[in-house]
């Protein structure tokens, strides 16, 4: 049994596919347009749970149909965008991304993407831009939500639980997992369905309470109050919400409370009825779906193929495509297969599905993709090499975990973040090859977190409190040497994907694009080297190596996705004025702490021109920023003379 149609729905439906395409399109337009994704959830969970109830109010419930309707709804649009995906991902990725891809259309049709996104997000994860169906872990979420929910539904029904009562309940449980883990398991908690659900929940309480008998007649000014302000509401998180804010979290109450507002208020409130219910609004709902499903692998191709951010021009033209396409999938696709109810249809439904997960099974297991060079898959190689702390031996100081390598009576602790960590290879490959030379090299690092004192970053909780224990643990007598190191381009000249802040006597300074956070980080910078200096022992400061993206080994790649690319012969890149000064300022202050350098730059660049690949041009990098495992492993000799305790300096490059 289905509800009665509801066109101010459809128009809420537009809302939410609207933001979400235009923050993906246009981020500057719509700040907070991510929220339109939680707007779907509260519709969803009030017209599946409305149709749920109202069927056991019928008597005429059946698990089966109730699957094959969600199959129906899902399957046709669904298959048909993973299988245009996959066909355009082997036409333009290289094998690595290809294979990739084919994990995401496995994740996508097998309704678990937001787990297989979840177990890849981390500090070396592909952009999330460069991955076509990442969209597709709201959908994982929805479809997750429904195994159970009819179940529990049946249950609640039968044992005549009190409905409002188990789902507020419910809710309440959902939406506290969400607060507790949004700062310290901040991807756990936008991933994970058990945070995510009291959003869906949201929507059945309201069809719950819809449901139940009126004691009162409902007066036409609280349904108009109710459209204003979950119009009001949405509005707010669309302008107010960042991306990054600590999402969902309290945050998501906003697009929540909005949306159920909006649908409480009924087709008679008065936005619901003269915005919500237009026919645009309308005609725009009824494609949201497969809106949602192209818009984003489109943008995501564009970057992909412009290998950047593609010009405004494009993007508008991807979001113009993305409608076409559509509307022909509603009107050629989801209405052909609505009105064929028969289970001929639905066999050929999930059959597609099999299909599906299993080409992207292929394709994970290694089917090549068009662009499948020598050189391009040295390309590829060099994206996938960041295995750092392969063959680590996990040490222990003062209960404080450390990576070691070497069994040397000398002793070096290396503090930084990862660009301390990308000379781990290096320290292995001694203790393997010189044994009796080699120091015990203790590295204590954290992502995206400097050792300076003071410098936080938002969402990085791990920044702080195990950063201060080790630069302590540090001045003990029993090292002879001391390396800090860190992204100082990242944190003093780059423009920061996250925000950076010097924190001091209850005042934040920015540290991004150029704020007045980098002269005070600066200067406790070389207080920290001063006291480790003093304390009697070798102390380093581990100067950065070039980045930028002239550095990614994808920079190597030459002509158009779309044609047959080849890679350059172009093996330097022009090191970034900014960072020659800021290697020059990073002197001065370890000249004036009275510690020595260790200067990258000088073995990888000469004449301002720094090394980005080998003469068989295998890249030097694995990203813009980082050297790869295995060019540090056998190349960064520069730090020998820490690790095997000599004062002899390898010759650069």
């Amino acid at each position: 049994m289905h509800p009665k149609y509801r066109a101010d729905i459809d128009g809420l439906r537009a809302v939410a596919v609207a933001s979400v395409v235009i923050f993906h399109a246009f981020p500057t337009l719509v700040p907070g347009g991510f929220i339109g994704v939680d707007i779907f959830f509260v519709i969803s969970g009030f017209l599946i749970t409305t149709i749920i109830l109202q069927s056991h109010a019928a008597g005429d419930f059946s698990y089966r149909d109730f699957y094959a309707r969600r199959i129906r709804r899902i399957f046709p649009a669904l298959m048909l965008v993973l299988a245009a995906t996959l066909a355009f991902g082997w036409y333009v990725l290289l094998s690595r991304e290809f294979a990739e891809l084919g994990k995401q259309v496995v994740g996508g049709a097998s309704f678990v993407a937001n787990f297989v996104f979840w177990g890849e997000a981390g500090y070396f994860d592909t952009a999330s831009e460069a991955k076509p169906l990442l969209h597709l872990w709201s959908l994982g979420i929805e479809e997750q939500f429904y195994i159970f929910w009819p179940l529990l539904l049946g249950i609640a029904w039968r044992r005549r639980w009190p409905i409002v009562r188990v789902l507020w309940a419910l809710a309440a449980v959902s939406f506290l997992v969400n607060v507790l883990t949004i700062h310290p398991f901040r991807t756990a908690a936008f991933y994970s369905p058990v945070s995510r659900f009291w959003e869906l929940m949201a929507g059945a309480i309201l069809a719950g309470m819809r449901l139940a008998p009126a004691t009162t007649a409902s007066k036409p000014w609280r349904s108009h109050v109710q459209s204003v302000l979950g119009v009001g509401l949405i509005a707010l998180g669309l302008v107010a919400i960042r991306s990054d804010k600590a999402f969902p979290g309290w945050w998501a109450l906003l697009p929540v409370f909005g949306a159920a507002s909006c649908i409480a208020a009924g087709p008679a409130g008065v936005l619901n009825k003269y915005i919500l219910s237009n026919r645009a609004m309308v005609w725009l709902g009824l494609i949201s779906y497969p809106l949602y499903l192209w818009h984003w692998p489109l943008l995501a191709f564009a970057r992909i193929v412009e290998g950047a951010e593609p010009p405004l021009g494009v993007r508008a033209a991807m979001v113009v495509a993305s409608v076409a396409l559509a509307w022909l999938t509603y009107r050629y696709v989801e209405r052909f297969v609505r009105e064929r109810s028969g289970a001929g249809t639905l066999r050929v439904l999930w059959q597609s599905g099999v299909v599906v997960i299993m080409a992207g099974l292929v394709v994970l297991a290694g089917a090549p993709a068009r662009n499948n060079s020598e050189l391009l898959q040295k390309v590829v190689d060099a994206e996938s090499d960041r295995g750092y702390y392969d063959g680590l031996r996990l040490g222990d100081l003062d209960g404080f975990p450390v990576r070691r390598f070497g069994d040397g009576a000398r002793k070096v602790l290396l503090i930084g973040d990862s660009h301390v960590m990308q000379y781990a290879p290096r320290a292995a490959e001694l203790a393997r090859s010189s044994p009796d030379r080699m120091a015990t090299a203790d590295f204590a690092t954290f992502f995206a977190c400097p050792p300076i004192p003071g410098v936080f970053a938002q969402g990085i909780p791990d920044c702080g409190e195990g950063r201060e224990k080790v630069l302590q643990l540090a001045l003990d007598p029993k090292f002879d040497a001391v390396v800090i190191g860190g992204c100082w381009n990242c944190y003093f000249t780059g423009n920061l994907p996250v925000t950076y802040e010097f924190r001091a006597d209850g005042a934040a300074y920015p540290l991004n694009n150029g704020g007045p956070g980098i002269s005070r980080s600066l200067d406790s910078l070389e207080t920290v080297l001063k006291g480790l200096a003093g304390s009697g022992k070798k102390v380093y400061l581990l100067l950065d190596n070039p980045t930028g993206p002239q550095f990614a080994p994808k920079s190597l790649i030459e002509g158009s996705r779309l044609g047959k690319p080849t890679v350059t012969d172009v093996r330097t890149g022009k090191m970034p004025p900014d960072q020659a000064s800021l290697d020059a300022q990073l002197r001065r202050i370890a000249a004036s702490s009275g510690v020595e350098i260790i200067d990258a730059s000088s073995h990888l660049c000469q004449n301002g021109q720094c090394l980005r690949a080998m003469p068989d041009n295998t890249p030097v990098y694995a990203d813009d920023q980082h050297l790869r495992a295995a060019y540090t492993r056998h190349f960064a000799n520069y730090l020998d003379p820490i690790f095997l305790g000599t004062d002899k300096e390898a010759t650069p490059r």
